[in-house]
């Protein structure tokens, strides 16, 4: 018993204490970034491992000591990424209080599994929650030709079938503007970018995007997603409208580049304060994190958030219905870019080598 005691000790201990090391490495290596997903879960890896320095009772060793201190020390890490996103947080987005349909916006993410045919759950869930805009990811033919009965309440859609997980197809009852899908980084990964006009007349920009994921099975480094994630951010920056980004970014919110995404664009999250809502992965409850997002700029403001119950997908989709009210901007929150970030950022879009800069 004692013996399974420490070798539980030093291997909980050991991999909580190399998360925090790679944390802190700026390389874009899968097996490195990968550590930036289970934040909640090596938080609680921390803690077992700290209770188990205590049973049966604390042994005041040197070695044993400096272990421990290590460990609290990686809980403390992990406990202050993920902390914006709990609700002892200040919230960053303001909830709206009233009524005001003309300026109303809301929005259905669902990234739908290709291979999933649960096709009438998602069209359940629209006509449950009546979304101005729909937007699928791995969506193929095959769910173009399921979806069709979305096409007599959203006039409007921008259709990119794909058989490479990369497919989108964006559906809206509100009119599209100026649209345009790009292929920012990667000549099969597309992104759909537009206006939108809400029933006021007044318009909003709209950002979709699915970059691809650092893993061993589609690439082998972060770059291409945080290059199309960085090189977004840009592009919003200093926009004359009001701003909406959204889809499976195949990152978490509390990720290095995801923060530097905020920082750069100067949009908002409405999670923080409010919870992680995590929608990735819907069939292991123990392996979860928010890798689909909805960031906005400081004009909107919020009526609800939520994730959504599962369509068979291995992602929950999200719903956000948001209301665009200029008179009550949030307080300035705009951060700065230290000389790191700045340096960081650029290389990361140099080393893409992006097909686009300018959206």
């Amino acid at each position: 018993m004692e013996l399974a005691l420490t070798i539980g000790r030093i291997t909980l201990s050991s991999l909580c204490i190399l998360a925090v090391i790679a944390s802190k490495i700026k390389l874009g290596n899968w097996w490195i970034r990968v550590f930036d997903f289970p934040r909640i879960q090596l938080l609680t890896l921390a803690t077992i491992a700290i209770v188990l320095f205590f049973i049966p009772s604390l042994e005041v060793k040197t070695w044993n000591l400096i272990l421990l201190s290590l460990v609290v020390f990686s809980f403390f890490f992990q406990a202050k990424k993920i902390s914006s996103y709990t609700f002892f947080a200040k919230k960053e987005v303001r909830r709206f209080q009233g009524i005001d349909q003309e300026n109303e916006i809301a929005l259905l993410v669902s990234n739908v599994l290709t291979p999933n045919r649960q096709v009438q759950k998602l069209i359940d869930l629209v006509h449950q929650y009546q979304p101005n805009l729909v937007l699928t990811l791995e969506s193929d033919k095959w769910w173009e030709n399921h979806l069709k009965p979305l096409e007599k309440d959203f006039p409007y859609q921008v259709k990119i079938p794909l058989d490479n997980l990369y497919g989108m197809h964006l559906y809206s009852n509100l009119p599209l503007e100026n649209t345009k899908v790009h292929y920012l980084v990667k000549d099969d990964i597309p992104s759909i970018h537009s206006e939108v006009v809400l029933p006021s007349g007044k318009k909003v920009q709209i950002h979709c995007v699915h970059p691809e994921p650092p893993s061993p099975t589609e690439s082998d480094t972060s770059v291409p997603r945080d290059a199309e994630l960085l090189i977004v951010g840009k592009n919003v920056k200093n926009a004359d409208l009001p701003v909406l980004v959204f889809g499976d970014l195949n990152d978490v919110a509390w990720s290095r580049t995801t923060r530097l995404f905020q920082k750069i664009s100067g949009l908002l999250d409405p999670r923080k304060g409010r919870g992680f809502y995590n929608t990735f992965h819907a069939r292991h409850v123990m392996l979860r994190w928010p890798l689909d997002h909805i960031f906005h700029s400081d004009q909107f403001q919020l009526k609800k958030i939520k994730r959504l119950p599962s369509i068979s997908s291995d992602h929950f989709p999200m719903f956000i219905h948001l209301v665009l009210s200029p008179e009550n901007r949030q307080e300035d929150q705009e951060e700065k870019l230290d000389q790191d970030e700045k340096r960081w950022t650029k290389k990361t879009i140099d080393d893409a080598n992006p097909n686009i800069l300018t959206i």
